[in-house]
């Protein structure tokens, strides 16, 4: 294909995207309106499964399968990175030097930690009842973990995040959210449709039907991916060593 045909399929692509934003945007309600259709359907929906945070029940029951999308998009990514970040046959590692951190920043990191693990933790936990959800849990509970490199050093980093078992957690997260939507297709329902599990009561832990399970698989798959991902830029920042000629250049 050449360069002038490449730019007309664009054109004609770009214009027709244009048309469709402009008579969707001539649709839109008045600003400062109170004409919500669709949000006002979403919080209904939300209210008659016993979802108190109703972005948690579009993301994890309205529009589930959107979700799987944007998880399958993440793996993805990962799984990219770790193919494109792989150690080479010019390359070995090194271990990396003892780092001097300053105590204050060390006491505050390591105090700090903890504190971080757990709100992710509970952000995720508690996605079908208040704002945050798994997404939002999953990033600051990997992100807590790496305070350890801050606070300590690389090598204190390694021992808490054996990257074998966050890379099977990874894995073995997004099949829980596919096993969920399955199981809905075998109980006789569409994939991913809320009805496998009561709703439970109203604004606990154990409302929502399978909201709670959904956000669970998406924040443990975003922190083991978080995880992955930022030990494979770290081994090229810390640990991988290129070869050149009779001397070594650290990777950038």
């Amino acid at each position: 294909m050449n360069r002038r045909l490449r730019l007309w399929l664009v054109g004609v692509g770009g214009a027709g995207l244009a048309a469709l934003l402009v008579a969707a945007c001539l649709d839109l309600p008045r600003f400062g309106g109170d004409r919500h259709p669709y949000g006002d359907r979403a919080v209904r929906a939300s209210l008659s499964r016993h979802t108190a945070n109703t972005i948690s029940s579009v993301n994890f029951d309205q529009r589930a399968f959107d979700t799987l999308g944007e998880m399958s998009i993440l793996f993805a990514a990962v799984l990219g990175c770790v193919v494109l970040l792989r150690q080479t046959r010019d390359e070995h590692r090194d271990r990396p030097e003892p780092a001097e951190v300053a105590r204050p920043v060390r006491g505050y990191a390591l105090l700090v930690l903890p504190v971080a693990l757990l709100t992710g933790l509970y952000v995720i936990a508690h996605g079908q009842l208040s704002p945050g959800g798994g997404f939002q849990g999953g990033v600051v509970a990997a992100t807590a973990l790496h305070l350890l490199y801050l606070g300590a050093d690389y090598r204190a980093l390694e021992r808490v995040r054996p990257i074998g078992v966050f890379e099977v957690g990874d894995a073995l997260s997004a099949a829980a959210y596919l096993v969920t939507g399955l199981a809905a297709v075998l109980a006789g329902t569409a994939f991913l449709t809320n009805t496998l599990l009561p709703y439970g009561t109203f604004n606990t832990l154990s409302s929502g039907g399978t909201v709670p399970l959904l956000n669970a698989a998406i924040g443990m798959e975003v922190a083991c991916a978080v995880v992955v991902l930022l030990a494979r830029f770290l081994d090229q920042a810390v640990e991988i060593e290129q070869d050149k000629g009779e001397g070594e250049v650290r990777a950038p």
